[in-house]
C-alpha cells in the first residue's frame, strides 16, 4: 500500500523533478505559481488517490500522469482565468453575498444558440443575474440525450449551439458584466455515442474497463439485488444487454453508460475533462448525480464512502490547476445525504431540495409544519458553503422528506407523496395544479411531478390565488440562505408546453412540459402591469432588489421564528449588520400572528420587499399568500 511519508516524499519529489525539467517551456512565473499550489495541496490529494487506488500496481504512475494533466492545464489556462484565480482565492466566499442571484435556461430554449444568447446578456444584468447556469450544451445524440445529460463529447458543443470557442465568448462576456458562468459536469455516465463508449462496445479491454461490463448476468444479477430502479419506463434493473451479449451499467437510460471511478484511468480522464471546461471560463460546475459514482456490491451503490473521496480529489486536483472554479452538487436523496456532500473540500454549494419540495408540500396543505421543521433541523450548512434554493428546476418535483421527519408530525410518508402526487398533477378535487406526472412506478405507486411555476401554482388555471402563491415561493426561495435560482421565463410566468408530446423521441418524457422556449409575447408583456406577465416581472424586481439591498441576507444562517400559527411559516436571517424576520402565510385566507410572538424584536419594523412599515408590538395579519421581510 502506498501511505506512508517516505512514500509522499518519494512521488512528490519525482514530480517536482519532471515539472523542472518541464520548466525550458513554461513561463517562470506561472511554474512557480503551480508549484506553490501542488506543495499546498497535493499531500492531500496523495492522500485521496492512495486511498482510492493505492492497492493497484500502477497507482504512482497514474498520479504521475494526473499531475501531468494538471499542468498541461494551468500551462493552457488564459491569464484572465489566472487573474480571477487570485481574486477569488483572496475572497473566497465571494458566492455567499446577498447580491447573488441564479438564473438558469437551456440555450437553444431560450437563445437559440450561444451567439445569440450573448444579446440577452444586457437583460440577464437589467434583472440582476449574477450567476446564469446553462443547461447542457455539450455534443450528444440528437434524439436519445436525456435534455443534455447523454454526453458524446466534453470537448465539443452541440452544432446547433455553436463551438467551445462561442463558449469562451460568452465567458468573457459575462464576466465582463458581472455574472458568473455555470456549466453541467455529467461525470457519472457517458452517451453510448461518446468515442470511449463506441470502443468499448467494440471490445477494445482498455476502454472496457471504462464502463462496468459483465460477460454474463451473475454480476449485474448480484447488483440488482440491493440498487433500485431509477427510470423503470426505460428498463428494468441498472443493467442493458449490448449486442454481443455482455451487460452494461446503465442507471438512468438505456444510452447512458456509468463510469467506473475504481480504474483510476476514468479518474484522471475525467479530471482532464473537468480541466479543459474550466478553462473555456466556467466558474461553478454542477457535479451531475453525485450519488452513483461509487459501486459497492452488496449495497444500494449510491453514497458511498468513495464517492467523498473522488469529489474530495477532484477538487484538490482543480485547487492545484483552476484554483477558482467551484462545485455545485447535485444529490436528490434522503436529505442527510444531501448535506454529506456539502463541504468546502468537497461540493461548495449545492441543490436545496428538501426546501424545494416542501415549500410546494406547504402551497397544497397550507400547513408549515413539515417546512418549519426542515428549517429549524436540516437547513445549517458550513459557513463557508452555501444552498442553492430553487423554486423549480429543468426537472421533475420529488417529495424527498425524510419519512422519519414526517412520522415525528403523525405523517405517513408514502400516502403523502401519493396525496401530492395527485394534488400537483390535477387529479385532486379543488387542486389549482396543472402539472402533469413523471415515471410513474406501477410498482411502488410513486412517481414526480413536473411543470413551471405558473402551472404548479394556479396562474394557468388562472386561479384567483396563482400569482401571490407565485410570488409566495420565489420570496422564501430569495430569502432562506443561499444563492436564489431563477428558472429564466418564470420572471414572466411562463406556461407549460404541451408541444413535446408532437416530438417521438420526447413523447414519453413529461419533464419537456416545463422546459417552454422562451415565452417572447409574455416577455413583450412584461412593462404592463394589466398583464399576468407584468404583474409577475413587478414582483421578481422587487424581490431581487430586496435581496440585492439587504445585507441580512448574505450568508446561509438561519433561524426559526415562531409565529404560533400552523399556517404561517417564520425564520429569521442575520448577520452583524441586519437581521430580518420573514414571515409567510400559506393560507388561503389571512392569518394572524399575536403580539407576545415580537416581544424580542424592534416594535415598528418595514417589509423590505413594499416598503410597508408595521408596529408589531401589536400583532400582524397576514394576507393570504403574503410573505413580509421584516426588519428595523
Amino acid at each position: 500500500m502506498l501511505s506512508s511519508s517516505q512514500q509522499l516524499k518519494a512521488v512528490s519529489a519525482l514530480i517536482l523533478s519532471s515539472l523542472t525539467q518541464a520548466g525550458a517551456d513554461f513561463d517562470s512565473h506561472d511554474l512557480a505559481s503551480f508549484k506553490e499550489r501542488f506543495d499546498e495541496h497535493f499531500p492531500n490529494l496523495f492522500k485521496l488517490f492512495t486511498a482510492l487506488y493505492g492497492d493497484r500496481e500502477d497507482c504512482v504512475e497514474r498520479l504521475i500522469n494526473l499531475i501531468t494533466v494538471a499542468l498541461n492545464s494551468w500551462q493552457d489556462r488564459p491569464d484572465a482565468l489566472k487573474e480571477l484565480d487570485r481574486a477569488r482565492e483572496a475572497t473566497p466566499n465571494w458566492f455567499q453575498s446577498n447580491k447573488m442571484i441564479g438564473a438558469f435556461c437551456y440555450v437553444d430554449r431560450f437563445a437559440g444558440d450561444l451567439r445569440k444568447l450573448q444579446d440577452h446578456v444586457p437583460y440577464l444584468k437589467e434583472l440582476g443575474v449574477t450567476y446564469l447556469h446553462l443547461m447542457p450544451f455539450f455534443d450528444c445524440p440528437k434524439e436519445r440525450s436525456d435534455g443534455g445529460y447523454a454526453v458524446s463529447s466534453y470537448r465539443d458543443v452541440r452544432s446547433d449551439l455553436g463551438t467551445m470557442e462561442d463558449v469562451r465568448a460568452l465567458a468573457d462576456l459575462l464576466r465582463e458584466n458581472g455574472i458568473s458562468l455555470v456549466a453541467d459536469f455529467v461525470f457519472n455516465h457517458t452517451s453510448n455515442e461518446h468515442e470511449w463508449a463506441k470502443k468499448a462496445a467494440a471490445g477494445d479491454p482498455e476502454f472496457s474497463d471504462y464502463y462496468w461490463i459483465f460477460d454474463d448476468r451473475r454480476m449485474p444479477d448480484a447488483f440488482e439485488r440491493t440498487v433500485r430502479e431509477v427510470f423503470p419506463d426505460d428498463h428494468p434493473g441498472a443493467f442493458i444487454q449490448l449486442p454481443d451479449g455482455r451487460w452494461i451499467w446503465s442507471t438512468f437510460h438505456s444510452f447512458q453508460w456509468d463510469l467506473n471511478y475504481s480504474n483510476p484511468a476514468v479518474f484522471n480522464a475525467m479530471a482532464g475533462e473537468m480541466l479543459a471546461l474550466a478553462n473555456q471560463g466556467v466558474d461553478l460546475i454542477r457535479m451531475d448525480a453525485v450519488a452513483f459514482i461509487w459501486k459497492r456490491l452488496g449495497t444500494t451503490c449510491e453514497s458511498q464512502p468513495e464517492a467523498h473521496l473522488l469529489l474530495q480529489a477532484f477538487n484538490s486536483v482543480c485547487r492545484i490547476a483552476a484554483p477558482s472554479l467551484l462545485f455545485k452538487s447535485e444529490a436528490i436523496v434522503h436529505p442527510d445525504e444531501v448535506v454529506s456532500y456539502i463541504d468546502p473540500h468537497e461540493c461548495q454549494i449545492s441543490y436545496n431540495p428538501l426546501l424545494m419540495a416542501l415549500s410546494w408540500e406547504a402551497l397544497a396543505t397550507r400547513n408549515v409544519a413539515l417546512l418549519d421543521q426542515a428549517i429549524t433541523m436540516r437547513q445549517a450548512l458550513d459557513p463557508n458553503c452555501a444552498w442553492v434554493n430553487y423554486v423549480r428546476s429543468h426537472d421533475d418535483i420529488g417529495w424527498t422528506f425524510a419519512d422519519e421527519d414526517a412520522a415525528e408530525l403523525g405523517i405517513l410518508g408514502f400516502d403523502h407523496r401519493r396525496f401530492l402526487n395527485a394534488f400537483y398533477s390535477n387529479q385532486f378535487e379543488g387542486s389549482f395544479a396543472r402539472g402533469v406526472p413523471f415515471q410513474f412506478n406501477p410498482k411502488t405507486g410513486d412517481c414526480r411531478v413536473c411543470g413551471t411555476t405558473a402551472a404548479l401554482t394556479g396562474v394557468e388555471a388562472g386561479d384567483a390565488g396563482g400569482i401571490d402563491r407565485f410570488m409566495l415561493l420565489y420570496g422564501i426561495a430569495f430569502s432562506a440562505g443561499g444563492i436564489p435560482l431563477l428558472s429564466l421565463g418564470d420572471e414572466v410566468g411562463q406556461l407549460n408546453d404541451h408541444s413535446y408530446l408532437d416530438h417521438p423521441s420526447r413523447a414519453s418524457d413529461s419533464r419537456w412540459v416545463g422546459r417552454p422556449f422562451r415565452p417572447d409575447d409574455l416577455y413583450d408583456q412584461r412593462h404592463d402591469p394589466n398583464t399576468t406577465a407584468g404583474q409577475i416581472f413587478a414582483g421578481m424586481q422587487r424581490l431581487i432588489a430586496a435581496r440585492k439591498s439587504a445585507p441580512g441576507l448574505a450568508g446561509n444562517a438561519i433561524a426559526p421564528f415562531p409565529t404560533g400559527n400552523t399556517h404561517v411559516l417564520g425564520y429569521t436571517r442575520s448577520t452583524d449588520d441586519q437581521t430580518i424576520h420573514v414571515l409567510a402565510n400559506f393560507a388561503d385566507d389571512p392569518q394572524d400572528i399575536l403580539a407576545q410572538h415580537f416581544i424580542a424584536t424592534p416594535p415598528r419594523m418595514t417589509d423590505l420587499i413594499t416598503g410597508e412599515a408595521f408596529h408589531v408590538r401589536t400583532g400582524i395579519t397576514l394576507p393570504a399568500h403574503r410573505i413580509l421581510w421584516l426588519s428595523s
